[in-house]
């Protein structure tokens, strides 16, 4: 039986550091599912397209990864793609509680479903989505925090 493992978020942008989650988990799973949330609450900079798009270029050539959206409970689409783990990433120890608690609700909304979490290489702990948007705004470089297409994306949707 495959080993299928389901590492769902907003990506808005993808980073480095998601990349190595990715590469982490396929040296444990036979292949990972990164799914992009259709969560407009977040009020992202890129829409879910243009996530999945960016995702796809940033993971080009890594096999046994697909990219994909979803707009249901993570525990659903789990089940839909017939996964039975999930991955957060956890860059520090502020990012812990939330993501404990979104794993217990998902095992009380659905026992089958078990959550890992996965640090990324110390080099990409600090970072975050929005850091990056926000350091981008101001005018930084971002090279060593996501693909170049990604950095001039991020640059021509800020204007």
């Amino acid at each position: 039986m495959s080993k299928v493992v389901v590492y769902p978020g907003s990506f808005d942008p993808v980073t480095y550091g998601h990349m190595d989650i990715i590469k982490r988990a396929l040296k444990i799973f036979d292949r990972v599912i990164v799914a992009v949330a259709h969560n407009a609450e977040k009020n992202p900079l890129f829409d879910v397209t243009e996530r999945v798009g960016l995702l796809k270029k940033a993971l080009k050539g890594i096999r046994r990864v697909e990219v994909d959206d979803f707009d249901i409970l993570v525990v659903d689409y789990v089940k839909k793609k017939n996964a039975t783990v999930v991955i957060r990433g956890l860059r520090m120890i502020s990012d812990f509680e939330y993501e404990f608690q979104m794993a217990l609700t998902n095992r009380k909304l659905c026992s089958s479903v078990e959550t890992i979490f996965m640090m990324p290489s110390e080099s990409y702990s600090y970072l975050s989505s929005k850091l990056i948007k926000e350091a981008a705004s101001l005018g930084a470089n971002l090279k060593g925090f996501v693909p170049p297409f990604v950095g001039k994306a991020i640059k021509g949707k800020l204007g």
